[in-house]
Parts: structure tokens; sequence; C-alpha cells
């Protein structure tokens, strides 16, 4: 028997309904058989990474002296969520004879699988599938070309490597900073990652720009001058030693300038010094990646990337495009023959523009985007070869489809042609220059002629065809180019016509938008701090990964770490934003290392680095700041304030609140199991004690709290109010427990609920009043 396990079950139809036997395919529970093949599917991450808790109870508290937590033997857990798809993975992986590893064709796809193969100690041989289509065409092939697994071990050593080094980070900084911060006497939780607190920065960064910035005025001089074949403007070059400039070379003084103007007039002859033209070719713009897809769509239509990659990843199941987590902007050559089915299918698309694109389409053109050297673990993103009518498509499908459609006709028009012409024009000992530029062949770029039909939020029409990213800050005004210059040459008269004295003002730089701070992910090497690595970190794909960086920045959001404003949706951070960014190095806040370890997991995935070397690294790097935070000469160790214990996972969200609990053997034996013991935990109407060998044993019992469970209280006429919403008979009466204020249901002989008190009012009521 073959098994096939798939990323999820989408993709584990598709491959059943290509498999060779070609019979009836029947389904199973959490599986498909066709013939002698199985096909299951793992749901995402079946597995999880311990807690500290996990490895040792010492490390429920938050210590200093614990600190770096670094596991000897790292553990996986069964999430609960999938514990039932991982026995039946599990079970058929026993019985098979041959396994497919059917991830998504990622570093990230790669770990999913065999990690689960690795957990449960595979021995039998592994093949792998990589699927950048979900159309049958694609699926038949790929299964024709089975690959050894083991070719893939690089790229699963670097998809260990970035899951331990996040859990390195995140498990000890954030402990380490919330320590800190509590010593000072801020009573924050200081959550820490290694992608996402320098993105972070760079949001909290560009907001303090803002705050600080104050605009400039300043000048610039232009002269219409007249010449026997016509007229042209240029703009006044002033040298480095002129007087009034401000250290960016603009000038800030209008009297110079209105001087520079009636001297031009007195002495009107001037001179072309030089004339420069040269023939220029813009290359066909490339297919899209995720992240330049993100990106244009952002542009376009005011997406958020998250909402882009869900888009895709429902053509893509729809298998009406490939699949849609790619890094790369190139094709392989040997699908250039799909080109003929692709546009025949667009020319029928209904969309008008498209069809008349790619009727248009000369489809013996072959650009720069069909290179095999340049295929990372998948190609572009473009149209299958399955028909698609736009018009059964939702609406925010039909303008992605449209967009990845777009860019890959665009590679069957020719180059952008054009002639750029400099005149240099001297005159009173001064340069003027004027700049021209006339379109030879439209090529590709008459597919991305700004249209009323692709408004941005703010009314204006994008520009489609730049493929930069975020500026990182404000620029000088470039010298503006005209559509025409007359003919002249170099010695030739001109004579001086008029003038223009403009005043403008220095700009801020703008605010992230979710897609331009996804570019900027994309392209850090421009956030750096050490200008050495700029040249260095160029050749780097940036933090995160095409897969991650919207998650992270839409985590980033809904934790309350920044916001998001207007139709534009620009980003600025939340005071919480500001407080996490204050508290912490510059070595977190600034990208230059994680930049460096996305080149060294890059490089790994490619056997040029080793995982251990690697973790040793970040050990070293963890231990570095965890000194510098000088907890042993802040305070003794029994000194440390304790009461810090906040769990970073979700997956782990039932651990004890309180970490007053020195002892697990101090705690009274659960009554249930007896393997456990009975330990105070927060719940969504306040404290209960539960069973530590949970999820095994699900005991829980009220907090007792030193009151008698089975007398009721007297009900205060300011407590009536206060409702308890578990019993709805009962009212909240305020009462002292251990030293602290807590809110404690009256109805005690058949209600235990209680919650903790928030400036006076149960905590309870108070979220619901804010």
């Amino acid at each position: 028997m073959r098994l096939f396990i798939a990323e999820k079950p989408s993709m584990a139809r598709e491959i059943s309904k290509c498999l060779p036997e070609n019979k009836n395919i029947q389904k199973r529970n959490g599986y498909f058989i066709q013939g002698d093949d199985i096909v299951t599917w793992v749901v995402g991450h079946v597995l999880h990474q311990a807690e500290p808790g996990d490895y040792d109870d010492k490390y429920i508290r938050w210590r200093p002296q614990d600190l770096p937590i670094v596991p000897t033997e790292w553990k996986l857990l069964i999430t609960d969520s999938s514990r039932q798809q991982f026995e039946t993975v599990k079970e058929l992986i026993g019985k098979a004879d041959i396994i497919v590893n059917a991830g998504d064709p990622d570093r990230e796809g790669q770990l999913l699988v065999d990690e689960v193969l690795y957990f449960v100690g595979n021995t039998k041989p592994v093949q792998r599938i990589l699927l950048n289509a979900l159309d049958e065409k694609s699926v038949k092939s790929a299964l024709g070309d089975l690959r050894d697994n083991q070719d893939f071990h690089n790229l699963y050593q670097s998809a260990l490597a970035r899951a331990r080094a996040d859990w390195l980070i995140g498990m000890n900084l954030s402990r380490a900073y919330t320590l800190s911060e509590r010593y000072k006497g801020n009573k924050v939780t200081l959550p820490i990652g290694r992608v996402k607190t320098p993105t972070l920065a760079l949001v909290v960064r560009r907001e303090r720009e803002l705050a600080d910035f104050k605009p400039v005025d300043y000048f610039t001089v232009k002269i219409l001058y007249t010449h026997e074949n016509g007229t042209f403007w240029a703009t006044w070059q002033p040298k480095d030693e002129q007087k009034g400039l401000d250290p960016d070379g603009r000038l800030i003084n209008k009297g110079i300038a209105e001087s520079l103007v009636q001297q031009l007039a007195s002495s009107p002859d001037g001179v072309v010094k030089s004339v420069t033209k040269s023939k220029k070719k813009d290359l066909q713009r490339l297919p899209l990646s995720l992240s330049s897809l993100q990106v244009l769509a952002g542009k376009a239509y005011s997406y958020d990337p998250q909402t882009v990659l869900d888009t895709a990843q429902k053509l893509y199941e729809k298998k009406l495009t490939t699949y849609p987590r790619s890094d790369c902007e190139y094709l392989p050559p040997n699908q250039y023959g799909d080109r003929m089915a692709i546009l025949s299918n667009l020319a029928q698309s209904g969309d008008e523009k498209l069809s008349q694109w790619a009727q248009n389409a000369d489809r013996n053109i072959k650009s720069r985007a069909w290179n095999e050297k340049k295929i990372t673990a998948h190609h572009a993103i473009i149209p299958t070869t399955v028909a698609c009518n736009v018009n059964s498509l939702t609406q925010a499908e039909r303008n992605i489809y449209f967009l990845i459609s777009q860019a890959y006709i665009a590679q069957f028009y020719g180059e952008h042609v054009y002639e750029q012409t400099r005149i240099v024009v001297g005159q009173c000992e001064e340069e003027f220059v004027a700049n021209g530029r006339v379109v030879i062949e439209e090529g590709w770029k008459s597919l991305y002629k700004r249209q009323k039909s692709k408004i941005n939020a703010d009314g204006d029409e994008p520009d489609l065809t730049d493929e930069r990213g975020a500026e990182s800050g404000p620029k000088k005004d470039a010298i503006e180019e005209a559509d025409h210059l007359p003919s002249v040459k170099k010695n030739d008269s001109v004579k001086y016509t008029d003038s223009s004295v403009e005043s403008k003002q220095t700009k801020p730089p703008s605010r992230f938008t979710p897609s331009t701070l996804l570019q900027a992910m994309k392209e850090i090497h421009k956030f750096v701090k050490n200008e050495e690595l700029k040249k260095q970190l160029k050749a780097v794909s940036g933090i995160g990964t095409e897969a991650t960086r919207a998650n992270i920045i839409d985590e980033l959001i809904s934790r309350g770490f920044m916001k998001t404003s207007g139709k534009k949706q620009v980003l600025s951070p939340t005071d919480t934003g500001y407080l996490l960014v204050d508290a912490l190095p510059d070595e977190l806040l600034y990208p230059d290392e994680t930049a460096i370890w996305e080149e060294r997991l890059a490089l790994m995935s490619e056997g040029e680095d080793t995982l251990e070397s690697f973790l040793k690294d970040q050990i070293q790097f963890l231990q570095h700041l965890i000194d510098k935070l000088g907890f042993d000469k802040q305070v003794s160790r029994d000194q440390m304030m304790p009461n810090v214990v906040r769990t970073i996972s979700n997956q782990n969200a039932r651990r004890p609140m309180d970490a007053n609990q020195v002892n697990l053997k101090d705690l009274p034996e659960c009554p249930s199991c007896k393997k456990g013991r009975l330990q105070q935990r927060s719940g969504k109407f306040g404290a209960f004690l539960g069973c530590t060998n949970y999820p095994s044993c699900r005991y829980t019992q009220p907090v007792g709290g030193g009151q008698n469970e089975d007398s009721n209280l007297e009900v205060p006429e300011e407590s009536k109010q206060y409702i308890c919403p578990r019993c709805k008979k009962g009212y909240f009466v305020k009462q002292q427990m251990s030293g602290r204020t807590t809110w404690v249901c009256s109805n005690r002989s058949a209600c235990k609920t209680q919650c903790m008190d928030v400036e006076g009012v149960p905590s309870i009521y108070a979220n619901q009043n804010k």
C-alpha cells in the first residue's frame, strides 16, 4: 500500500482523483481510498512545541535564574483539536509500504509531514511530491515525477531551525523582559517575537519620524528657453557652494531665487552645453510571487495582505491559479508550452480587458521569466490551464485573478522601449537641465495604463507598473520629464523667455499600510541599522516568509500593538506597542540579526549551514541579552517579583496564572485521577481549581477561599446591579480573599462563580463597559 500524506483535505481529494488506478474513490473517516493507494492529511500542525512547563514543573514559575531555558531534547505534543486525525494518520503509516510526503512545496509544508513521520518513528521509504497547482494536468505531472524525500532533508532542517529559534526567542525573552519590567514596577507582559518585534518597531519608528517631522519650505527655479526648433523648460541646478541651500541641497532662500531670475532676464542668452540621448528598455515585469501580489492588490484595491492570501488560496483550491504561497517570480521553461491553452482560456474568460490582451498577445515572445535557475521550491503564481469564467467568482476572487492573469499576459508583450534625452543649458555661469522621454514602443506597459476601474482608496489611480516597495522616508524632487523636447545640438543658442519660481514643502514619510509594511518586511535591507549589512542583506528574502508575513501583521493588530485607520488602513502603534518597543534593546528592534538568521535558514535549506550551528548561535545571542538585563545585580533571586506566570501559547491556556504556588508537591491531590494536583487556574468566570494532569484528567472544583460554601451571602444594595452571569440568581458581592479584593456570587449553595476586582467593579462587568 502507498500512503500519501497531504497538508489539507482539499489537496488530498485532488490527488486521489488523479491516481493511476482510476477506480471509484472511497471516502473514509480521515482519508480516501483509490485502488491500492490511500490519501490522508494532517490539517496543518497536528503536533506543536511543548511549553517550558512540559519539560520541568519548575518552569511554570517565571524566574530569572532559569533563563535561558534550552531543551536538551526537543519535545512535540499532539494538538488536542487534531488528535483524532493524528491517530488516523499514525495507523495508516503503520499499514503502509511506501509513504509520499504531499505537504505544500515549501519549507513549512516539508516540516508538517516530516515531523509526524519522525514523531511516530517511521522507517519505511518516503517519497516527495511537489504540487504547484491542483489542476488535473499539474497533479498527474507531479505524480509522474516523485522524488526521494531525503533530497529535501535540508529543507526540513531549515524549517525545524526556524521553529526552534522562534521558541527560544519567544519563551526566553518574553520571560526575561517581562520580569525586568515587573521588577521596575510595570505590571505588563511583553511577548517577544523574532519577526514580530522588529516589524512592530518599523511602525513605531515611522510614527515617531512623523511626530518629529518639521516641514521645510524650499524653492525651485525653472526657465522657459526658446530654440529655433521649439521651446522647453529647464530646472536650475545650484552648485554645492551656492548660498541659501539646506544640507540636502534645496534652496530655502526665496530672495536668491528671485535675484537669479532677474539676472537671467537681463542677460537672456544661453547655450546648449550638452545633449545626451539614449535608447532604453524596460523588460517585462515578472509574474507575481505572493508578496508582490499582496503589494499590488494593496495598491489597486486596498486589500490587506491576509485577504489577498485567503483569496489566492481559494483560487488555488478551485484549480484556477497555481500555488499561492510562492516566494518566486520566475517560471520553469517546461511550462512554456502551456501558454497556448492559458492565453486561449483568458481570451474567453468573460473579462473584457483580459480577453483583449490575451488575443493581442504575441505567443512567440519568451520573456526573462522563463528561467529554470531562478526557480525555488515553487514557481510564480500564474493562471492554470483550467478555463475560468470570471463572472462565477466573487469580487475579491475576480480582482486577484485579474492581477495574476495580467502579469502572466504581460510576458507575451514586447519590451517597453523609449528614448531618454537630457539637455544641459548654460547661462550666467549657471546650469539648467531638461529631461525628456519619448516612448517608442509601449510594449507590456500598455496593459498597465492607469484605468478608472482600478481607482484606489484615495480616488487616485494607482501606478501598478512600479515594482519597488515602500519608500523609507522623504526624498528630493526629481527633475520632471517632458513628453517631448525640441531637436537641439551642443553649442546651439537658446534664449530666456519666461521663468517660474515654485514654492514647495518637504513631505513627511508615509505611514505604513499592511501591504507596504509587508513589502518592507521583504525588503528589510532598507531598514537595517548597520549600514555595512545593507548590501549583504539585499539578496536576502527579508524577515518572515511568504506564508507568515500577513499573519504576523494581523497578529500585531489583533493583539493590540498597532491599529489601522481610514480606507487605506494606515497603520499606527498603540500605547501598548510603544511600551513594548521602548522596553527592548536595539538587538531586538532592528532587523539586522533576524535578517542574517533568515539568510542562514536559506543557506541551511541548500545544505550550506547546519541546525546545530544555527541553534548554538541563537543560544549565545539569548545569553548575551539576558546577561545585559543584569538580574543578579538588580536583586537577589528570592526577591525577584514572582507573580508573573503568563503563558504565551493558547495551546496551554489552562496553565496557572498565579506564580505564588511554590511547589506542585505542596498542592492537594486530585480526588479523581489520584495522579495530578489541584492547582488554581483562571477561567471565564474567575478562578477555579483544576487537575495538573489535564487534559488526561478534567476534574475541577471551585476555589473555597475560606468561605462557608453552603451559606448564601448577604447582598448589599450596591451589589444588586451585578447579577451573576452564570446562575442568573445571585449577585456579585465584594470579599477580601488572601489579601486581595474578589467578587463572589451570593448564591454560594448553588453557584461558585467569582472574579477579580477592577477599579471597584467585577472584572466581568468592567470588560463589558469598555
